[in-house]
């Protein structure tokens, strides 16, 4: 079975693909995989802190749902370590964009049975979050002695991201 495929494939923002609705002859895309972020606020949501950390991209960008997820389950794991439940973790960005992938047979005979690129409209495989340069990603609400552990929780999921960030 084929896995997922790279990021650099779906790295580049193109024309949004997100017309889904409550109402069924409003909504044009059928089967929307589900969403692999499980939370988009956890730690403690009651407390009002006194400094903010934010995750910012240097470029436009599309960025997966399960990279978003991968890097907020770093970023969660970092500070709950460090700071017990001592801040407020906040994904900016929400995956609305829906990516679609057109299957391609490969091997001895696939030219007959595959349909090529008539019907190459591709399903739907996952979905993406369209980001603009300059846009917050991940937020951390921290106080201002924890500055520098919430800074470095952030840099760690710049690994799981594609594309080029900085924290601020």
């Amino acid at each position: 079975m084929a896995g997922l495929r790279k990021g650099v494939c779906y790295r580049n923002i193109v024309r949004a693909y997100t017309r889904r609705s409550k109402y069924k002859a409003k909504g044009y895309i059928k089967a929307i995989p589900p969403l692999k972020i499980v939370k988009f606020d956890q730690g403690n949501l009651q407390k009002k802190f006194d400094a903010q950390v934010s995750l910012y991209t240097r470029q436009d960008i599309q960025l997966r749902h399960n990279a978003l997820e991968s890097a907020r389950q770093v970023i969660h794991k970092h500070l709950a370590d460090t700071l017990g439940n001592n801040y407020h973790l906040k994904v900016r960005v929400y995956p609305h964009h829906v990516l679609r992938e057109h299957k391609m047979l490969t091997g001895a005979g696939a030219d007959r049975m595959s349909p090529g690129m008539s019907q190459a409209f591709g399903k739907a495989v996952g979905t993406a979050a369209q980001v603009k340069k300059d846009q917050p990603i991940i937020s951390v609400g921290i106080d201002k002695k924890d500055i520098e552990s919430a800074k470095s929780a952030l840099s760690y999921a710049i690994a799981r991201l594609p594309g080029k960030y900085y924290v601020e």
